[in-house]
């Protein structure tokens, strides 16, 4: 558990880094992000045990990934959509997060969530994290610790959309990863709804 709790604050110190009003102004979100994308993968490569083994490519592992991208890009837009009904500071919160692309060559973002960021936080927070939690807390200890801790790395954004929308994810792709245990599956999840919702289709 200790190289857990370490992995875990190795993350955290990038996420306070990339969103503290303290610290942003002086990191370039996406390169710190790239940065942190490769520090999470590594981590988990020296710290998990066997992680090559949750990494499996059927067709059916595809049509999952590419399903569920599009069930949790319908959950963000109509909660977009009731979001701004329940909350006068929605709109305001979501329009700051998709400010964080102003001035980035998409294709270079498009790119970089596809391949780096979306894959390495499948590897780090489910195929690391959720999965060394397993086996000492049970299934749905491990879940529901990893969603919240992903949740969490975000609360220094101070962005309340931001840190719902993190638990949301953290927690749909825990269940993803709890009854599918393949990464690939997750991976192609994460990744496609990051450049849809971000790039390609914004909700906003």
């Amino acid at each position: 558990m200790k190289k857990v709790i370490f992995a875990i604050i190795v993350a955290a110190a990038f996420w306070f880094m990339m969103f503290s009003p303290w610290t942003k102004e002086y990191v370039n979100f996406w390169i710190t992000m790239g940065i942190a994308g490769v520090t999470l993968i590594l981590m988990s490569a020296f710290f998990g045990k066997d992680l090559q083994k949750h990494f499996s490519f059927t067709i059916k592992d595809l049509l999952i990934g590419i399903s569920s991208a599009a069930v949790l890009y319908g959950v963000f837009y109509l909660g977009n959509i009731f979001s701004k009904l329940l909350f006068d500071f929605a709109q305001d919160q979501v329009s700051k997060i998709y400010l964080m692309k102003e001035g980035e060559n998409e294709w270079y973002l498009g790119l970089l969530l596809i391949f780096l960021i979306g894959p390495a936080e499948e590897i780090f927070w489910r195929g690391y994290v959720q999965r060394m939690l397993e086996p000492k807390y049970g299934g749905w200890t491990a879940l529901i610790v990893t969603a919240l801790v992903y949740a969490l790395v975000h609360i220094w954004s101070f962005n309340f959309m931001l840190i719902m929308s993190a638990l949301v994810c953290g927690t749909f792709w825990g269940l993803l990863y709890k009854y599918n245990k393949n990464l690939v599956t997750l991976i192609i999840s994460h990744a496609l709804w990051d450049v849809s919702v971000f790039v390609l289709f914004p909700i906003i």
